[in-house]
């Protein structure tokens, strides 16, 4: 579960009270899922109230608070022309919404990207929630957490090729979770994978189609290959000055297994629909 840091609730509270008036406040919190009828007061302190009362409550209220401010970050206001009498350089700028409320998520670490989602540069482990989000939004919510990775490719690749496999390990322990299955005890990507492919039916064993095979063959060997290089590559390890390595990760090899991990994963996931 992420909370909503203290900082972004008193200054986000400002810049959606320039916003909207009360009542579209109320439908968007409302719709957004934050809990309890609208706080008494000002729009500043309405605002904080139920910003406040949403990381008590509610599962992910980042997440939460990411749909909460998708419609002021996404929509471009209605654009509309000057008058005559107005010369085009005499129009008046409109305020700095969005600027104003990235800027207070990047103080944190933060970052809004387009369809409500925040970002963070803490990549390590897939959101507490996947779990829970994955009950309820399915491939969507694989698609938010690896969209984290992706941003982090080019700036720290070691981090994005760890939570990549950390996505992947969550998604396959959902999985046997679900099914009142008990996963393995090591919690690696090469304990869990072989036992969720068995109980989806992805063995290689499990199909006749040469071709299907080959390419189940394939997953084996890219989750073998994927958990190998998190372990002696990715941010999740200590580097000892006593392990020599072969080569530095770069871009292109941390773009190369998150691809790979994103695929295996939806691939599990679209399995898995199909299959209930």
């Amino acid at each position: 579960m992420a909370q909503i840091p203290p900082s972004i609730i008193a200054r986000a509270s400002d810049v959606l009270a320039d916003y909207y008036t009360h009542t579209d406040l109320d439908g968007l919190f409302m719709s957004a899922k934050f809990p309890g009828d609208p706080p008494v007061g000002n729009k500043v302190r309405k605002c904080q109230i139920w910003l406040r009362s949403g990381n008590e409550t509610l599962a992910d209220p980042l997440w939460s608070f990411g749909r909460l401010i998708a419609e002021m970050m996404d929509v471009d206001p209605i654009k509309r022309a000057p008058p005559p009498w107005l010369k085009e350089a005499d129009t008046p700028e409109p305020p700095a919404h969005r600027d104003r409320m990235q800027e207070a998520l990047g103080q944190e670490g933060l970052k809004y990207t387009r369809g409500g989602r925040i970002i963070g540069h803490t990549l390590a482990e897939p959101s507490r929630s996947l779990a829970d989000k994955l009950k309820d939004h399915g491939v969507a919510a694989i698609e938010e957490e690896y969209n984290r990775a992706y941003l982090a490719i080019s700036t720290d690749p070691p981090a994005a090729l760890t939570a990549a496999c950390a996505i992947l390990e969550s998604v396959c322990r959902t999985y046997l979770e679900s099914r009142d299955i008990t996963p393995p005890k090591l919690r690696g990507l090469g304990a869990v994978w072989p036992e969720t492919a068995r109980h989806l039916g992805l063995s290689p064993g499990s199909v006749a189609d040469d071709d299907l095979r080959r390419i189940l063959q394939g997953l084996y060997s890219l989750a073998d290959g994927i958990a190998a290089l998190r372990t002696h590559q990715g941010s999740a390890h200590g580097k000892g000055d006593e392990e020599q390595r072969k080569y530095k990760i770069e871009p292109r090899h941390a773009r190369l297994a998150v691809h790979a991990a994103h695929t295996m994963a939806l691939f599990v996931m679209e399995t898995w629909e199909a299959k209930t």
